[in-house]
């Protein structure tokens, strides 16, 4: 994967930072944003905690009940995709990727108005920003 990739509504993205450091750039431009910022859940150190080991893999879970609401309020179990996550991971060959689901799936999948949609998409903006070097 060396251009963005959509599987199965999941949007992949790479970026040349560890990590680490890609979990912190999108974390701190979503903060800039004034988006809310649930969880960082950091999959690698639980593994390694329960003494398993895994390459390294951060899920950013984040949020705005202003765009969210109004979603679940339209189709209740919008519930299940939100708040928006990103998934920061290292793969075998030590290449890092964002990966996210796609508003287009979403949208399909819970049958909600394109309208409702927009503000989700600033997901896709996030994580560009957040890649570029």
């Amino acid at each position: 994967m060396s251009t963005p990739a959509t599987d199965n509504g999941i949007v992949t993205v790479p970026t040349h930072r560890t990590v680490e450091q890609a979990a912190d750039k999108l974390a701190s431009l979503i903060e800039a944003k004034g988006i809310l910022l649930f969880a960082r859940i950091n999959f690698a150190a639980d593994a390694e905690r329960a003494g398993l080991t895994m390459n390294p893999s951060q899920l950013i879970v984040f949020g705005n009940p202003r765009a969210g609401t109004p979603l679940m309020q339209a189709v209740p179990t919008a519930a299940l995709d939100l708040p928006l996550k990103v998934l920061v991971w290292q793969d075998g060959d030590h290449r890092v990727w964002y990966s996210y689901n796609a508003t287009s799936y979403l949208q399909e999948r819970h049958g909600l108005a394109a309208d409702l949609m927009k503000p989700i998409d600033a997901v896709a903006a996030l994580v560009q920003a957040a890649a570029a070097e």
